[in-house]
């Protein structure tokens, strides 16, 4: 690949997420906070609404493989991807603002507006998730390159999530404060996100540039092609079902991080020192990617990083409720899993060589459906078990915290700890077992497609 401006693309590429993962952490984390302490809703409310958000999550999710093929399909003089881009950020923009607008709306009639907007964001969103990540596997084929382009871009989103997550609590109530209403102040951070997505998403814009010219060009491809480069890859299907297996299991215990703090801890504005201690966490996790890449197998650095997050999950169910303890917990779990999301980031990029050599065809935007078809997937059950959790334990009919029960508290911990520890396990074992493209295949494969004249010599 050529090696011109690939540091200018690895950094603006990076830096076009920090607001994008701003802006999806305050819908997918923070929705249902929202509607539970900020509007407050009754249980017959809650209980539409999770069925709602559920179905239409798994509903979206199986359009974003239609979204990549709109992807692959796009050739303008701005490039395949940043159209899309483009239009998934402004329009995504204005429905994240309406949904955390006060429609003054109850019951029935507040659940299906939200659940238009709602999903209007998740179509959009969806669009600029897989325009944006698709186009990292096209400025480079180097497996350590593309590691070097996807550890920072991980480390700009998680900075985008952790700012949030560290901020929100804090800064919603300095804002609620300033604007006479709590609803209010997050509508105002909400319009901050949106301001900070746009200014971000122009680095990736206007900074990076395509290599459009170093693979084969190929025909648009159908709806019928679109299928195939799914169902037929069987390396993409496999990683799909273990990054499913293990997105529901994380998405699942981040979902109930406020109701923890909140309910079981006690102390809601422990949530903010909790999440730095993670944020920081992952970050250095992140940062190490490519010092442990270059010395381990991704074999290896998936086993470890599995069992530190094992470890995380039964320290944390088991200790009392101190600090000390949930730290070092938390810290296992969040390191382990920054390391994995990135193993699956780079497994997902190399089955698209996969593809396109058993195939004929790349369709990298497609293939890069899976990723947020999989993150609404993760998010529909991890809100089902969050509001059904919420509604069971008593927790969202309860005048105060110190009103939920002790089984509350049981039932809350099961759902944001046990259930995730068995999907987690069961993602690394079909990993283990069905995944197959290692670093020696890998290579063969770049081999076979320069020989065939898929892409160029270097």
């Amino acid at each position: 690949m050529q090696k011109s401006g690939e540091k200018r693309n690895r950094i603006f590429f990076g830096l076009g997420t920090i607001g994008r993962d701003m802006f999806y952490t305050m819908v997918s984390m923070y929705v249902m906070v929202y509607i539970t302490e900020v509007v407050i809703v009754p249980d017959s409310t809650l209980a539409m609404m999770t069925v709602a958000l559920t179905i239409l999550r798994i509903f979206d999710a199986f359009n974003d493989p239609v979204m990549g093929l709109l992807v692959d399909n796009t050739h303008t003089r701005f490039g395949k991807f940043k159209p899309g881009i483009f239009i998934g950020a402004v329009i995504g923009a204005v429905c994240m603002a309406f949904m955390f607008f006060d429609m003054r709306l109850t019951g029935l009639a507040y659940v299906l507006v939200f659940s238009v907007f709602y999903l209007l964001w998740d179509i959009f969103y969806g669009l600029n998730d897989i325009a944006y990540w698709s186009m990292m596997p096209s400025l480079s084929t180097d497996q350590k390159e593309r590691e070097k382009i996807g550890s920072f871009a991980r480390i700009c989103a998680n900075i985008g999530l952790f700012t949030t997550v560290v901020g929100i609590i804090p800064a919603t109530k300095a804002l609620g404060e300033m604007t006479g209403s709590l609803k209010q102040g997050w509508f105002a951070f909400a319009l901050i996100v949106i301001a900070l997505m746009w200014g971000f998403q122009c680095f990736t814009l206007f900074g990076v540039k395509e290599q459009k010219d170093y693979f084969k060009e190929e025909e648009k491809t159908s709806l019928k092609e679109m299928f195939r480069a799914i169902f037929k890859n069987d390396q993409l299907l496999w990683v799909a079902i273990a990054m499913s297996l293990f997105m529901i299991g994380y998405t699942t215990t981040t979902s109930f991080g406020v109701h923890f703090f909140k309910y079981a801890y006690g102390d809601e504005n422990m949530y903010s020192m909790f999440a730095l201690v993670l944020g920081v966490s992952q970050l250095t996790a992140l940062s190490v990617f490519t010092f442990f890449s270059k010395r381990f197998t991704r074999k290896r650095l998936y086993q470890g990083a599995t069992l530190m997050v094992v470890a995380g999950y039964m320290l944390f169910f088991f200790s009392p409720m101190n600090m000390t303890f949930i730290g070092v917990a938390g810290v296992l779990l969040f390191v382990g899993q920054a390391f994995i999301q990135m193993l699956m980031l780079m497994f997902l990029a190399d089955t698209i060589e996969y593809g396109q050599w058993k195939l004929g065809k790349r369709n990298e935007s497609v293939t890069f459906s899976v990723q947020p078809f999989i993150n609404k997937i993760g998010g529909a059950v991890a809100s089902g078990v969050l509001g059904l959790t919420l509604i069971v334990s008593g927790i969202n009919s309860a005048p105060s915290p110190a009103d939920v029960t002790p089984g509350g508290i049981t039932i809350l911990k099961a759902a944001m700890l046990v259930l995730p520890l068995i999907t987690i396990a069961a993602s690394y074992f079909i990993y283990a077992k069905k995944y197959t493209i290692d670093e020696k295949s890998y290579a063969k494969i770049l081999e076979d497609l320069k020989a065939r004249g898929d892409i160029k010599e270097e």
